[in-house]
């Protein structure tokens, strides 16, 4: 019961409530013991003027005894004109512990009497004084036990901590039956159309239709409301783009075979003797190429998602060097001056292979942009560390992105920064820099050139000075 939102308001109001009546019920205890000891005081003020009104002062003992018993005291002192006067007296079973002058005690000393009465109290004589009605002296002083008032006491705080816990209970079911009504209920039709939406959420009869009557319940209902409408067409896009990616994987499979069929034979035109075929056949094969590239980077996104990095030592410079040299050797005939900007003995912790991938995507798209202008064509990688990121930057001289490319950048099937081009290098680019914790940017692009960057955190991807090194193999050789 406690494990639900009813239980735990019952149980609060419940304590929260007794906690309540507890600071109430200190000073009402105190109150308790005055009113106690000052009823005292005015029956022995009543019983001592009955002694002060026979003649001479003198009654019958059982007379005196039957008086102090009613005014429930064991002896009685009045002060009058500057006497003190001991007017009724019985013998005490024991001597006095306390004293209490209630003329000039305040509320922390009287609460203080009180706690001290309810938790050492007992089998003690006490003095109390006090002043006496109506003018019937200066002070009159009473001797009592204090077990019968300690009894009363006791009694009375129970009755109070009982009707406080009826009034506790009484509350708390009143505000149980408040929150089932006004917040179970919204709730629990929240849930209940939660699992429903959860079972058959391609059924618009499934999205909640907002009811609630309380302005905080019906805006939750009612962003619900939205979010399982947008999340149904969210879904309803997928499947399409699903079910066309399936359709585009196949036809680009068939027309990859297709192209490579076709590109073999184009290859036979370079050796016609019809010199309009040989000047003809390079731009048919290029244009083949880049249409079985095209069909090979479709297959390849259509995959499923790229697996985890799994970080390594690697050294920069080299990665880049392997980059550079196979753009070399797939275009014997590049007219690009590809320069390595890092440092020698940089080592950087990533995945390899990714890394791999994400550069020579770049560096192959800096070299397709610069194929219209082929004069003066340079593509320069390099490498900054600061603090908490490590930045790698690939630079060409091209004419930059077009602007259709840079509102698509990144973006597949739409980002392609040449004619022809399908924008799934730089989306796989990125997509393999965020499994790194990082970003793949466009920092600039001008007429001059342009700049991307890959930013990874510091965590990921750290640079190793020769002075790591060097400090790195002395401490190995104290070791040893």
């Amino acid at each position: 019961m406690f494990n639900s939102l009813a239980g735990r308001v019952l149980a609060l109001t419940v304590i929260f409530v007794m906690v309540a009546e507890i600071l109430i019920f200190v000073p009402t205890v105190a109150r308790f013991r005055v009113d106690y000891l000052q009823e005292r005081l005015e029956r022995a003020q009543i019983a001592s003027l009955s002694i002060l009104a026979t003649p001479n002062d003198m009654i019958h003992p059982e007379l005196e005894q039957e008086l102090l018993a009613n005014a429930g005291v064991t002896n009685i002192v009045l002060r009058r004109d500057f006497m003190r006067e001991l007017v009724l007296s019985a013998p005490m079973q024991s001597m006095i512990s306390e004293t209490y002058d209630l003329r000039d005690a305040g509320p922390i000393m009287l609460i203080r009497d009180a706690l001290d009465l309810l938790v050492t109290g007992g089998d003690r004589m006490i003095r109390t004084i006090g002043l006496p009605v109506q003018g019937g002296g200066t002070a009159i002083e009473i001797t009592l036990p204090e077990t019968p008032m300690r009894e009363a006491l006791i009694r009375y705080g129970i009755r109070i901590l009982g009707l406080s816990l009826l009034i506790s209970i009484i509350t708390a079911s009143l505000l149980l039956i408040t929150v089932k009504r006004f917040i179970g209920g919204p709730i629990t039709r929240v849930v209940a159309n939660m699992a429903a939406f959860r079972d058959d959420f391609q059924n618009p009869e499934r999205v909640i239709r907002p009811e609630s009557t309380l302005r905080e319940f019906r805006s939750a209902e009612q962003a619900m409301s939205e979010m399982q409408t947008h999340l149904m067409a969210a879904i309803k896009e997928k499947d399409r783009l699903a079910a066309l990616g399936e359709a585009v994987a196949k036809i680009s499979h068939d027309l990859r075979n297709m192209l490579t069929t076709a590109t073999l034979m184009a290859d036979r035109l370079e050796g016609s003797a019809d010199p309009t075929v040989r000047r003809t056949a390079p731009k048919l094969i290029n244009s083949l190429d880049r249409a079985v590239n095209l069909c090979e980077s479709t297959l390849s996104f259509g995959k499923a998602e790229e697996a985890s990095p799994e970080p390594r030592i690697v050294d920069l410079h080299s990665l880049v060097s392997d980059v550079f040299d196979a753009e070399l050797l797939e275009r014997e005939d590049c007219f690009v001056e590809y320069t390595n900007a890092v440092i020698q003995k940089t080592r950087i912790e990533a995945d390899p292979e990714q890394l791999y991938r994400i550069l020579l995507n770049l560096v192959r798209n800096a070299r397709q942009a610069m194929e219209a202008q082929p004069d003066n064509s340079k593509i320069t990688i390099g490498c900054q560390a600061s603090t908490g990121e490590t930045c790698i930057t690939i630079t060409d001289t091209g004419p930059g992105l077009p602007t259709k490319a840079i509102e698509h950048l990144f973006k597949p099937f739409q980002g392609g920064q040449r004619r022809g081009g399908s924008g799934l290098g730089l989306a796989i680019s990125a997509e393999l820099v965020r499994g790194h914790g990082g970003r793949l940017e466009l920092h600039e692009t001008t007429t001059a050139g342009t700049t991307f960057r890959i930013v990874l955190p510091a965590r990921d991807l750290r640079v190793v000075t020769d002075t790591d090194i060097s400090r790195l193999q002395t401490r190995m050789g104290g070791d040893r």
